[in-house]
């Protein structure tokens, strides 16, 4: 426990010192839910992108399968979503269909998308196609416009081949984006089989069910999709063997192989996936461990928490009562613009990104962890707790002031542009960070509680009556809210085991019936923030990478503390798909291939993002698991993270 205790030091810093919540013009680069087309009636022009598989040079951004989904731009703007494809900011962009026959085509069209600011046209692209050799471009290209959110036709001598190739030209230092490729039928339409894709593969608990959603694309009819075993040890029971989307349960536990098959006249296809039937953890989670005071000696920590309590949490303390911050960046001022802004005095606007607070409490977190630390007489951690101590006296009293009278607590929303913001937990406000820094707050408040040995309630209580605020206004027949960027929802578990830890009585448990709440409203949203699929069926981590281990970690919080079959199943497959495709040997997750998040399974490049913030969150996703299913392998993983 001595070791965890400043490995939590270092966590919380660490995410201090990389701000990795500046999402920037990240949250534009999502992937909007996919759209799937199980009956297409042959007519002219034949897209036959629609059954080519795509591959691309590696870029932040990509989206497989973005590109040929027949949404365009256009078509994006009237359902109101966005589906983007890749992000075009390097020398070498290029992109590749290929098809398993050759087609002949003498046509293409392609989609840009611009915000006349940030992301501009392309200066140019070319086509070239594959002569069975090598690649080499088309011949008499007419076209070739780069035009943002236009259908950008371009013809040539007609090509007879199993692939074609873009390579687009950017301005240096410019972004460009390639939303859809069309490539048109030249002469007799050839019959395609259609693409079938079952799935990503995953795991589930004995007496529950595995959630089945299976994707079909073709350029003709569809007759008949069926699901079937094809492999395990016992008996699959499908409720609609013939629905695209049905659900499976199993009868043994074991390894099983499913096959979804999708026929087309005389043709067919089929895809399978794998599904781990295992039993559900132990009835009772393992019990959670709360920092006090304690001592490390241990020659690896004993100078890195040196580092951090002598140099680190010191220059974050100055940093933060800074008032010279730069735009983007938020300090205690805000705070004390915030109480006056309460108090009726006249006061400032709010400076930095709406999350800034949370550096302000992650910075308070890590003061009461380095405080519990023992100095054994060393000088230079004697100041630095000296120096700590004198600043949680001020910051206190000046965070509290800026609580709203009901317990709400975000300096961005207080000192908000009114004119703009109108409403708390609004779903146009799910980029505000409402529950992350809230999330936030909570967790200092836990370890300030610890530090004085629940002498000093300040906030604590603050923290209560905060958390009821939420429980007040979000939940069945009120709000149905979820924060874009998660961290409330495990916070809100934490707490309410710790307010029933100290105050018994179930007192808490309303934070954790909150906690789940927040997570099953997450659906009919977009892969970047984890919303497109119910938390119940996601088996794959996708996203933003921070936000995804965040989510993670809170569903396995939910089903240590519900037994929720459902979140069982899926924080067990999210954890192997994660560590069997998806992780890398140096503990770290997020490729980066998608802001900041997740590319394709086992693409793992050498350039990686591997934010520590992400680390931070794989660290507690881990934890989390161990507290469920009693298993050391999930210790042996966090511990290779740090």
């Amino acid at each position: 426990m001595q070791k965890l205790s400043i490995i939590t030091v270092f966590l919380l810093v660490f995410t201090l010192l990389t701000g990795c919540n500046s999402d920037g013009n990240q949250q534009d680069k999502v992937k909007a839910k996919a759209k799937v087309k199980v009956k297409v009636k042959v007519k002219e022009p034949v897209n036959l992108a629609t059954v080519a598989t795509m591959s691309e040079t590696g870029h932040e951004g990509v989206l497989m399968g973005a590109l040929n989904d027949c949404i365009s731009v256009v078509d994006m703007k009237k359902i109101n979503s966005w589906n983007f494809g890749i992000w075009l900011n390097r020398e070498d962009n290029w992109v590749t269909y290929t098809w398993k026959k050759p087609i002949k085509t003498d046509r293409v069209t392609l989609w840009f998308w611009g915000d006349k600011e940030h992301v501009k046209s392309p200066e140019s692209y070319k086509i070239l196609y594959f002569n069975g050799t090598n690649y080499e471009e088309v011949k008499n290209s007419r076209g070739l416009r780069t035009e943002v959110e236009s259908a950008n036709n371009t013809t040539f001598d007609p090509v007879t081949t199993t692939s074609l190739k873009i390579e687009v030209n950017v301005s240096q230092g410019a972004y460009a984006s390639l939303v859809e490729w069309e490539v048109y039928q030249s002469g007799e339409y050839v019959p395609f089989a259609p693409v079938v894709v079952a799935g990503e593969d995953r795991d589930v608990m004995t007496g529950g069910k595995t959630y089945l959603s299976g994707a079909v694309r073709s350029l003709q009819e569809v007759d008949k999709t069926t699901w079937s075993m094809v492999s395990g040890p016992g008996k699959v029971t499908f409720a609609e063997k013939n629905k695209l989307v049905t659900t499976a349960t199993f009868d043994e536990k074991g390894d099983y192989v499913l096959m979804l098959t999708a026929k087309s006249g005389r043709m067919s296809s089929s895809s399978e996936l794998k599904v781990k039937v295992c039993n559900p953890p132990a009835e009772k989670r393992l019990d959670v461990v709360y920092t006090k005071k304690y001592s490390i000696d241990n020659p690896l920590w004993n100078s890195r928490a040196k580092a951090l309590i002598v140099d680190w949490i010191p220059h974050c303390i100055d940093y933060i009562e800074r008032t010279d911050l730069k735009v983007g960046e938020g300090g205690l001022d805000n705070f004390i613009e915030a109480g006056k802004a309460l108090r009726g005095e006249k006061h400032g606007s709010h400076k930095g990104y709406v999350f800034s607070n949370a550096w302000v409490h992650q910075t308070v977190e890590s003061m009461c962890i380095a405080l519990m630390v023992d100095p054994k007489g060393d000088r230079e951690i004697i100041a630095a707790q000296a120096k700590m101590k004198k600043t949680l006296d001020k910051w206190i009293p000046i965070i509290l002031a800026a609580q709203e009278p009901d317990g709400y607590l975000q300096t961005a929303w207080t000192l908000r542009d009114t004119s703009k913001w109108h409403q708390r937990w609004s779903p146009e406000g799910r980029g505000n960070h409402e529950g992350y820094v809230a999330g936030y707050f909570i967790e200092s408040a836990i370890n300030h509680y610890t530090l004085t040995n629940g002498s000093d309630k300040r906030l604590y209580d603050a923290a209560k009556k905060l958390a009821d605020c939420w429980v007040a206004n979000i939940g069945p027949g009120k709000i149905e809210w979820y924060d874009g960027h998660q961290e409330m929802e495990q916070a809100l578990v934490r707490f309410g085991r710790f307010v029933n830890d100290m105050e018994g009585n179930g007192r808490g448990d309303s934070y954790i019936q909150l906690a789940k709440f927040l997570l099953d409203s997450r659906k009919n949203g977009i892969e970047y923030d984890q919303t497109h699929l119910p938390v119940q069926q996601q088996y794959e981590a996708v996203g933003h990478a921070v936000r995804a281990s965040y989510l993670y970690s809170g569903m396995a919080d939910i089903a240590a503390e519900t037994r929720d079959i459902d979140y069982e199943s899926a924080v067990m497959s999210l954890w192997d798909n994660l560590i069997n495709k998806k992780y890398y040997i140096t503990g770290g997750i997020g490729s980066g291939e998608s802001a900041e998040g997740f590319g394709a399974d086992y693409s793992l490049g050498n350039d990686a993002y591997c934010e520590s913030c992400s680390s931070c969150g794989m660290i507690f996703f881990q934890y989390k698991m161990n507290l469920a299913y009693h298993d050391a392998k999930y210790a042996d993983l966090y511990e290779e993270t740090m």
